[in-house]
């Protein structure tokens, strides 16, 4: 399995056709600013996803992710699936003997086989270290990270940005991990106090937390910039976990998998039975993860995009038109992690739309990064839209109370904002026949002020994040400015290297 760029560029080894799984681990995003993909989406055959319904979720991780991954062996690639996905790690906010699935499907409406109609299920993805769905991926990565690092004899500076999540996940994974050291960019000021509290408190010395006057698309574009700058990266051997890191992706597909199997019985007849998914999106990664395992063969009938107020992905899949905002127009809600104007993975999804035409991309893009848009409604490619079962649908402030509120009265399930935001377009777009699922994004207790808004009370909070908010927090705060950061960087690089000397 080798991997290409979305804009083209060409693999620089004559010896190799393209970059491997751990090339691109390492890289992060492509030297032409382009994001990695597959050569070809590998097929899962209707025999195989019916010999991985008795798979526990490491095993299936490790049996889907071995179709990505062909140079790390087959054994000591089940043994970091077996390390990261384990009861104890995924255990928070759960009753104990659900723990051990890692992500168990919570039913609100079951399906009834005997009137043909589908059910309504939230896929729990949020019972990590964090709280968020994005330790659902990053915790195999830390430990894919610390691997291949080791085989390589190589260390990484991880350069990343977080709405409010993918922050926090990604310290977590990583606090303690072996040639490993994180520079983590946060805007300022624009998440939830437990969110902040989770980044900043941390006292490990391989974590840095930088927070960026501005909002997540300046942090991004940061940290773009940076890895645009070949000669910085590679002295600084700069990478990435934001999920325009493959892997972050990869492991994603996993729980797609996970909740069909657990979703639908093994058919006896030639008839596949299907599903559709909702994903609260901001930065696409979540619900590209979709794409490729419906791509992959899983039975995916529809992709059900939901943002919030900032709704450039929902403005595509109905007009065609791709238009991210500036900072000005980018609102400030009470699904924060959403907060995203530019939807980084996008530019995958676009890549398969186009026909993988690197050229288009290019294109495209350009006036992206020109901080302009583009529009694809009189194209032919957006005709071929339905062939990838995106529909989408926007929520707001007054939408995210009262789901809230209703699915708590109803089904004694409190739910985060954006979980939320994911179940009122569900609802909206759901059809009678077909299984609905809900991704979870995170757990209430990191929202406390939407839950109290919504519904009067406190949201329960796992007995190790008490007092989380009272712990000391340590921050840098810049502008925005990528030559600040680089100094950074090269500071504490620097400082490294002194300790290291010093000690020898």
């Amino acid at each position: 399995m080798h991997y290409l760029s979305t804009r083209g560029h060409p693999w620089s080894s004559p010896a190799s056709p393209g970059p491997t799984f751990s090339d691109i681990l390492l890289a992060g995003l492509a030297p032409d600013g382009g994001l990695y993909v597959p050569e070809t989406y590998p097929l899962v055959s209707r025999a195989e996803l019916g010999q991985w319904r008795a798979l526990n979720y490491a095993d299936l991780a490790g049996a889907i992710l071995a179709k990505f991954v062909d140079d790390i062996p087959p054994v000591d690639l089940t043994l970091l699936t077996r390390r990261a996905y384990t009861a104890q790690v995924y255990g928070n906010g759960r009753v104990a003997e659900r723990a051990h699935e890692i992500a168990p499907l919570s039913w609100l409406v079951p399906p009834d086989a005997a009137r043909q109609a589908g059910g309504l299920a939230v896929l729990e993805l949020s019972n990590g270290p964090t709280l968020a769905f994005k330790d659902m991926a990053m915790q195999l990565l830390g430990h894919l990270f610390e691997y291949v690092l080791a085989k390589r004899g190589e260390e990484i500076n991880i350069l990343a940005a977080t709405s409010g999540d993918t922050g926090s996940s990604a310290e977590y994974a990583m606090r303690g991990k072996q040639r490993v050291h994180v520079f983590m960019l946060s805007p300022h000021e624009r998440m939830s106090a437990f969110q902040r509290a989770q980044m900043y408190s941390l006292q490990d010395a391989n974590i840095f937390n930088i927070a960026v006057r501005g909002v997540f698309d300046d942090a991004q574009d940061i940290v773009k910039a940076v890895a645009n700058d070949l000669p910085f990266k590679a002295r600084y051997k700069i990478g990435a976990v934001n999920s325009i890191n493959w892997a972050r992706v990869a492991a994603q597909v996993v729980y797609y998998f996970k909740a069909y199997l657990a979703a639908t019985a093994e058919s006896a007849t030639d008839a596949v039975p299907v599903v559709d998914f909702a994903v609260p999106s901001g930065n696409f990664g979540n619900v590209c993860a979709g794409h490729i395992a419906r791509m992959m063969g899983l039975p995916i009938r529809r992709l059900v995009v939901a943002t919030n107020e900032n709704d450039v992905l929902d403005e595509f899949f109905r007009s065609g038109v791709y238009r991210p905002r500036p900072t000005g127009e980018t609102y400030r809600t009470s699904s924060p992690s959403m907060d995203i104007s530019k939807a980084s993975n996008f530019e995958r999804f676009v890549f398969d739309l186009v026909g993988r035409d690197p050229a288009t991309v290019r294109r495209l893009w350009a006036e992206v990064d020109a901080g302009g848009a583009f529009d694809l409604s009189s194209s032919p490619w957006f005709e071929r839209l339905p062939e990838f079962g995106f529909v989408s649908g926007r929520s707001t402030h007054a939408d995210r109370l009262a789901t809230i509120r209703q699915t708590y009265e109803d089904h004694g399930l409190m739910i985060d904002p954006h979980t939320a935001d994911g179940l009122k377009v569900a609802r909206e777009l759901r059809t009678a026949e077909t299984t609905m699922i809900v991704l979870e994004t995170a757990l209430p207790a990191k929202f406390e002020e939407t839950i109290r808004e919504a519904l009067g009370c406190e949201p329960p909070r796992p007995p190790a994040l008490q007092g989380l908010e009272s712990l000391p927090q340590r921050v840098e705060v810049v502008d925005v400015d990528a030559q600040v950061v680089k100094r950074f960087i090269e500071q504490h690089v620097r400082e490294r290297a002194r300790e290291s000397r010093s000690v020898g």
